[in-house]
């Protein structure tokens, strides 16, 4: 049975529960990666923090979209946070390609490629690791940023990596 649809306070409780015990590469609390890219989306509105709260929920953690809507996480939520889940079937740039045909998920890819690209965090890899994800990262960022408008993409770097701003602005002036 479908429940009610789910607040954003609940499913921040999900969000806590189901990363509670993992940690990113430099072994923070997993889930103050997923905060950060939520609060980058808060100028967009409630399911779009709530996709970023739970966008890596089905890759990371026994959730399942069937799960998410069994539990009250609105629909439009829920396919955000599968369209921006890995899938085995599809390369990375393929994956960025689907993603940018949705803009609510772009946001939230938006938002995650500039947490992800924090040289604060970066800084805590290896430089072989650290280079080999600013070149990943970089590469994202062209596909994700082509066909947004700059000021919705610096309002989620203003917030979640300031450090990504003069890049926007040097992409931006080259449009021009």
């Amino acid at each position: 049975m479908r429940q009610r649809a789910r607040t954003l306070a609940e499913v921040e409780e999900v969000v806590a529960r189901a990363h509670a015990d993992q940690v990113d590469l430099i072994g923070v609390p997993y889930v103050e990666h997923v905060r950060a890219v939520a609060a980058g989306l808060e100028p967009f509105g409630e399911e779009l923090v709530m996709a970023g709260l739970l966008h890596d929920i089905i890759e990371d953690t026994p959730w399942t979209a069937e799960r998410l809507r069994a539990a009250g996480v609105p629909d439009r939520v829920v396919a955000v946070v599968e369209a921006v889940t890995n899938r085995p079937d599809l390369s990375y740039e393929a994956k960025l390609h689907l993603i940018a045909q949705d803009p609510d998920a772009t946001l939230v890819k938006i938002a995650d490629n500039a947490h992800n690209s924090r040289t604060d965090r970066a800084a805590e890899l290896s430089p072989e690791r650290r280079e080999r994800l600013a070149a990943k990262y970089r590469g994202a960022r062209d596909i994700l940023w082509a066909d947004v408008d700059a000021e919705r993409i610096a309002t989620i770097l203003t917030v979640v990596n300031p450090d990504l701003l003069p890049e926007l602005h040097a992409r931006t002036a080259r449009r021009m």
